[in-house]
């Protein structure tokens, strides 16, 4: 990636994060905010359609039933492509750690829940969307690793893009059957990210070290 484009990603990172910060201080402080005033109507309207059902079965893929075997059984699965235990022990551990980050953020803000709803995994505080959150470091984890094993560009760029499509319907799923304020699923992309990134630097590092390359 060019320099160019490292500075674009940090002015979009510093944008995202003093709107993060101004959301998580008002969210606190008990105040509701505009985007999710603005964005209740709809909301409204999909409910009981077959738009709302599709997304009730799409959110199941970022359930944290579902992602508990589903990253046990990946990190074997990564273990197996690499015959390395670092990709996946990064990928379990990860993902795990993205959760207990989840539920502290959750604790902090003390966000409820426009309705709750017990079998959609839906209970608990708000912010940031678990199944935002998690998604986004689980399927962005994944992707990241088995692109690396792949040698046609297109076909990994094809993968990233179906991952991130994965992430993003499972994120706004949340918002459709009304669990989460749009904000919340805004928020755990963020965090998101943050973690998954991080866990590509970590394994960048630490690949480094291990094959003697300097820092």
């Amino acid at each position: 990636m060019r320099k160019k484009d490292y500075s674009l990603l940090l002015i979009l990172f510093s944008i995202m994060a003093v709107i993060m910060g101004i959301w998580v201080v008002k969210l606190v402080s008990g105040h509701i905010l505009y985007v999710d005033q603005w964005t209740r109507e709809l909301v409204a309207e999909l409910a009981g359609s077959d738009i709302f059902t599709i997304f009730r079965w799409i959110t199941e893929l970022g359930s944290g039933t579902f992602l508990t075997l589903f990253t046990i059984i990946m990190s074997v699965v990564l273990w197996w492509i690499y015959r390395d235990f670092l990709p996946a022990v990064i990928f379990g551990l990860g993902t795990l750690s993205s959760h207990g980050l989840n539920v502290l953020i959750k604790v902090v803000v003390e966000r409820e829940r426009p309705s709750l709803f017990a079998a959609a995994d839906a209970e608990g505080y708000s912010f940031p969307s678990g199944h935002a959150m998690m998604s986004t470091v689980c399927y962005g984890m994944l992707s990241y690793f088995l692109a690396k094993k792949i040698e046609h560009n297109t076909t990994a760029i094809i993968m990233h893009v179906s991952f991130l499509l994965l992430i993003f319907l499972i994120g706004i799923s949340r918002y459709v059957i009304n669990v989460h304020y749009l904000t919340d699923v805004l928020g755990g992309f963020f965090f998101g990210d943050i973690c998954l990134f991080a866990l590509i630097f970590l394994h960048k590092s630490v690949q480094r070290k291990r094959n003697g390359s300097p820092s």
